[in-house]
């Protein structure tokens, strides 16, 4: 029981960290890329053949799809304060994006890891196919 307590007591008052996979305006040199400033780069990472990004304009959206493809992108390790700014940017609030578990292949594979998946339609928009832009 004390080990347990002391366990706990290692982890107080530290703010956990999550991982996130960015394919578009939060990678490096872009747009919404300084919303991850001081967070922790992880390296590049391919998704799982299991999606597509398709263009929005100035920014893209990630969805499932049937013949899916690998999404090229970056993970990060991020803190709880920067995913409340991430979900804001995203606009999560208002149902454009949703953050769900997204598929990685090595050295990611089998890490829990979030992604910012587009909620509306992308018929007649520009398949990136694996990156954007």
């Amino acid at each position: 029981m004390a080990a347990a307590s002391s366990d706990s007591a290692e982890f107080h008052g530290r703010d956990p960290k999550s991982l996130i996979f960015v394919y578009g305006s939060l990678k490096r040199g872009h747009g919404l890329h300084h919303l991850l400033e001081g967070q922790v780069f992880r390296g590049p990472a391919t998704t799982c053949p299991l999606y597509r990004i398709f263009d929005l304009g100035s920014y893209p959206g990630l969805v499932d799809w049937p013949e899916g493809l690998a999404v090229q992108g970056e993970v990060y390790e991020v803190d709880t304060e920067c995913l409340k700014r991430l979900d804001e940017a995203e606009g999560v609030d208002e149902g454009l994006y949703a953050r769900r578990v997204i598929k990685l292949q090595p050295p990611f594979d089998g890490v829990e890891t979030s992604a910012w998946f587009w909620l509306n339609k992308v018929s007649g928009l520009r398949d990136c196919e694996t990156s954007w832009p």
